[in-house]
């Protein structure tokens, strides 16, 4: 078990030289239970596994990683332990919000001295808060640290959307504010939000089915959930469009688009977490209540979405191409590793 991170420097953290690095594809893992458990050796594995297959980075306590089941100490260590096995390679993004301020502070407090690379945090949920609440809310969490962070705007989940009067604001006030995750069936508004924010405004796409629509009007990453399934693949689509070969994207695109939908055909992550499990990446399928297992019709439904993606087993080794691109950002990182290590 990795120890726990410590405090670094404030010199040492990542700040906004460094936030040309958020970019690409960069997956919210699932949490691995075991008999109730967080199961943190196996999420060490499936961050090491996400940087073996050429993913750009790692996205902890996202939706996908049922955080509302978790607490705030596990929700923590989550991030204490991707940050330590990813040691520099990849950049570590750490969700940190909830619907309370001081819990989304305590969240957003440990990843900041733990050592995470950048924050997203949701809109709070349930209470649906006025627009100058949100703007007020986040400034409080951006303060007092060089961190970037980014909105996770996800209304279907929350019940609040982020408009882009209070996304200007944010950036008026906050210098630490790059981007957001956009988790809504809504290509104009990402158009708008690059149009009035600038092309360095960074948009991560959150909803599968639109991940290389949005990237080829400017997105600059994707952030979802069957990346825990086929992180090269999707890798490979990002580099594809970094590289402006649009045919390649849509081609990976369309390999991808029955599994896309497959993971919505229940609750996110039912359906990922059974798909694991069959690929051998979780040795069991366990979630926590609310959350349930998928059911056997469901079961069967993903079999077949599986044999005819042909994935029979765990994915093999990353191509040559992730490879030389995860090689690349490995360079490009490589002394921020070794500060990272000096730090601790």
């Amino acid at each position: 078990m990795p120890k726990p991170a410590q405090k670094r420097p404030a010199a040492s953290r990542r700040g906004r030289h460094d936030v040309a690095a958020l970019r690409g594809s960069i997956p919210p893992l699932v949490t691995p239970f075991l008999d109730g458990e967080v199961d943190y050796d196996k999420y060490a594995e499936l961050v090491s596994f996400q940087i073996e297959q050429g993913s750009h980075g790692v996205l902890v306590n996202g939706t996908t990683a049922e955080p509302s089941t978790l607490t705030t100490a596990e929700r923590n260590r989550l991030v204490t332990v991707a940050v330590v096995t990813a040691a520099g390679r990849v950049p570590v993004v750490a969700a940190t919000g909830s619907q309370s301020l001081a819990e989304s502070r305590a969240l957003t407090e440990h990843a900041v001295a733990a050592g995470a690379d950048a924050l997203l945090i949701v809109t709070p949920y349930y209470i649906r808060p006025p627009q100058r609440g949100l703007v007020q809310y986040y400034l409080e969490l951006a303060s007092g640290h060089d961190v970037p962070w980014m909105i996770y705007h996800i209304p279907g989940r929350t019940a609040v959307s982020v408009t882009l009067d209070t996304l200007k604001a944010c950036k008026d006030k906050s210098p630490t504010f790059v981007g957001m995750k956009h988790a809504v069936n809504d290509l104009g508004f990402a158009s708008e939000c690059l149009q009035e924010l600038g092309a360095d405004f960074k948009i991560f796409v959150g909803l599968e089915e639109l991940s290389f629509p949005m990237m080829a009007v400017g997105a600059c990453g994707l952030m979802n959930a069957v990346g825990n399934l086929r992180p090269g693949v999707l890798a490979e689509m990002c580099e594809a469009v970094f590289a402006n070969d649009l045919a390649a994207g849509r081609k990976l695109h369309d390999q991808l688009l029955e599994i896309n939908k497959a993971v919505f055909y229940d609750t996110n992550p039912i359906p990922i977490k059974y798909m694991m499990m069959k690929l051998g990446l979780l040795a069991k399928n366990e979630h926590r209540l609310p959350m349930v297992p998928a059911l056997p019709e469901l079961a069967a439904k993903l079999d077949g979405v599986l044999e005819r993606a042909g994935l029979s087993a765990a994915p093999a080794r990353a191509s040559r191409r992730r490879v030389a691109a995860a090689a690349r950002r490995g360079a490009v990182v490589s002394a921020r590793s070794r500060g990272r290590t000096a730090a601790r």
